[in-house]
């Protein structure tokens, strides 16, 4: 059974901390700028794309593509979290202590905020998007979408990239990491919006200054994310003792 680590403020300001949490500014930051980016390209090109089907598929290829890059630039660096979710997913399994991973946390969300103001700028003021359920559904509906696609996302990573038995499957844990956002995008994205991401959600409503909803996008992940982190360490994972960092 994996062991929950509080860790030291020592250790979290760590020169290695420092670096993994620059990188996952900077990976948080890219992605969120590629994948808001995508949904306000769309909207600029297209009228009413948030019902264009064609518009979903390019939101979905373009989240996963990003986060694909974005999990690879910096797994050798912090492991490539990009996601609060996954962060409290690998806290809950062991895989770092809750004191480096609150910093984790201050970075992700600090990466997406900036991407969100960037793209405000260099689009000329155009509207930033937030995340939002679809008419007709509800935020308990919406919350239990997003449960269960980032248990999916946190169960990905955990299987691909943290599992010490993972072999020569963890060469590909970025590419599959980035296929299985894409995919839960297309199938939630009508009706919860997809996010899986609480960073992703919360930069673009500082951007546009609309918080409607916005707790949906923290409730669900993080729940998502945790189960996903307590059933894969337990069920599948041995430790003798419970890693610091994830080891992607």
């Amino acid at each position: 059974m994996p062991c929950i680590a509080l860790g030291r403020f020592d250790d979290s300001f760590s020169s290695g901390s420092i670096k993994a949490y620059i990188a996952e500014f900077i990976s948080t930051l890219l992605f969120v700028f590629a994948g808001v980016g995508s949904a306000i390209a769309y909207n600029k090109l297209t009228a009413d794309a948030a019902l264009d089907p064609a518009g979903l598929v390019a939101v979905a290829v373009c989240h996963g593509l990003a986060l694909f890059v974005a999990v690879a630039i910096a797994a050798n660096i912090s492991g490539g979290h990009v996601n609060p979710a996954v962060t409290f997913g690998l806290a809950l399994g062991g895989q770092i202590t809750i004191i480096t991973g609150l910093f984790y946390w201050i970075a992700q969300v600090l990466g997406a905020i900036a991407a969100s103001y960037l793209l405000k700028f260099v689009t000329g003021g155009l509207a930033v998007p937030i995340h939002g359920v679809a008419a007709g559904v509800g935020a308990t509906e919406g919350v239990v979408m997003e449960i269960i696609i980032t248990f999916a996302l946190v169960y990905t990573v955990f299987a691909t990239a943290v599992d010490p038995k993972k072999g020569t499957l963890g060469t590909i844990a970025p590419i599959a990491i980035g296929f299985i956002v894409g995919a839960n995008i297309l199938a939630a994205g009508p009706f919860s919006g997809g996010s899986m991401n609480p960073a992703r959600s919360f930069g673009p409503a500082v951007a546009s200054g609309n918080f409607a909803g916005n707790w949906i996008y923290w409730v669900g992940p993080l729940v998502g994310g945790g189960l996903a982190g307590l059933t894969y360490s337990n069920v599948f994972m041995n430790y003798d003792h419970a890693p610091l960092v994830s080891e992607f």
